[in-house]
């Protein structure tokens, strides 16, 4: 691990992010701008936060890991890396939720998801990270879960990846157990800082720069309202092929898949990109394509069977943007309820309330409404950012979009 001024810088939820930064080349979110305030329109009714955390009771929390420049070298940087984390209950919790996943194209990984589908609760905190730091995370899950007295004897808590090789040095594991920690005891309700932190921090999405997004929706089933939130780790296209924007086809007019290496005096360790000035690189097609990882959360009570359902859903978002979920891509879901708090006791009899399953329409509206608009959120709170061996992938520009948009 590195040390002095290489660092980790910590953000978590509550933290303003430190423009500092930037001049490293790391790309973080001021929250000034949303998708919706380019004037790209989404169906449905948000939350009060338009994120996962109108759905009461859900915390989340970021640990950002930023430091070094220049040449790629293993162990050593440059470090664009993180750890993100949603405690469906709140960290003071030690009650778990009813879950359900999903996965489209399973080049990736997400941890306790085979308890999830035999048992149909999900325990402790979801993590997402990058694709070499599951173990680290996943670990430092359980060691927080056993000193919190999780009531049971062994843990399979849920953590997921999507791939930040290319502007992160990923083979170095520069996430440590103290990172994942950072993240859970920062865990927080309120505003869901997006862009490239926590664990989105080294990501690409669509053609642009990527990271964490956030959205939700209202619905309302028999005069009750319920909150659907989502939250993604959005990493895929790298290429921005077929990107949609609004219901239309926005990749011939928008500068996707501008990443390029801005230092021509740094050979590339993975050429796939060309030089932004002077020589062109080899521009070997990478062997992966990103991937996405996306949490649905409601206070809806929906049982495990019904939440196996409504984890498809996101699939749909993706479509919606052009995606064909590409070979190499890692797409998985969960989702999960807060409702039926009191009744997960597994040695005694529970009474528990269901969702009429003909309600469902509703949820799994919300739920690709929802997670459509979360993309989006995470391409546009992202900022440019210059990483591994120079290379340098460009943020969704704003005013392009505006004008596409806005007459």
């Amino acid at each position: 691990m590195m040390t002095g001024l290489a660092t980790s810088i910590y953000t978590s939820l509550r933290t303003v992010l430190l423009t500092s930064l930037l001049a490293a080349g790391a790309g973080v979110a001021t929250g000034a701008e949303r998708a919706r305030d380019l004037g790209i329109p989404f169906e449905g009714v948000p939350g009060p936060l338009n994120g996962i955390t109108d759905v009461s009771g859900v915390e989340v929390g970021h640990t950002t890991v930023v430091s070094g420049a220049g040449q790629l070298v293993r162990g050593q940087g440059p470090v664009r890396t993180g750890i993100t984390v949603i405690h469906p209950r709140g960290k003071d919790s030690t009650e778990g939720v009813y879950g359900g996943w999903f996965t489209l194209n399973a080049s990736g990984e997400m941890t306790g998801t085979t308890w999830v589908e035999e048992r149909g609760l999900i325990d402790g905190p979801i993590g997402i990270t990058n694709t070499h730091s599951v173990g680290t995370a996943r670990d430092a899950f359980v060691a927080w879960m056993v000193d919190r007295q999780w009531p049971a004897l062994w843990h399979a808590p849920v953590v997921a990846e999507t791939y930040d090789g290319a502007l992160n040095d990923i083979n170095g594991q520069h996430l440590s157990s103290d990172h994942v920690r950072e993240a859970l005891l920062g865990a927080r309700p309120g505003p869901v800082t997006e862009g490239a932190v926590g664990g989105g921090t080294g990501m690409v999405c669509n053609g642009f720069k990527g990271g964490i997004g956030s959205s939700s929706r209202r619905i309302t089933v028999e005069e009750r309202v319920f909150t659907v939130g989502v939250l993604v780790q959005c990493n895929y296209n790298w290429g921005g092929e077929d990107l949609r924007l609004g219901g239309r086809q926005v990749a011939d007019q928008l500068p996707v898949a501008g990443h390029c290496f801005s230092n021509p005096d740094i050979k590339p360790q993975h050429p796939w990109f060309p030089f932004c000035d002077g020589p062109a690189a080899a521009q070997d097609s990478p062997d992966r394509d990103g991937s996405i990882i996306v949490v649905v959360a409601t206070d809806a009570p929906a049982l495990p069977h019904q939440l196996r359902r409504v984890a498809k859903r996101p699939a749909l978002a993706l479509g919606r943007l052009g995606a064909i979920s590409n070979p190499g891509s890692g797409d998985i879901f969960i989702a999960f309820s807060t409702a039926n708090g009191g009744a997960m006791d597994e040695d005694r009899f529970n009474r528990v309330e269901q969702l009429p399953n003909n309600a469902l329409e509703g949820l799994f509206r919300a739920t690709v409404q929802a997670t459509e608009e979360a993309i989006v959120n995470a391409m546009v709170a992202a900022h440019t950012m210059t990483g591994a061996d120079g290379l340098r992938v460009h943020a969704l520009p704003h005013e392009a979009v505006r004008e596409l948009f806005i007459e």
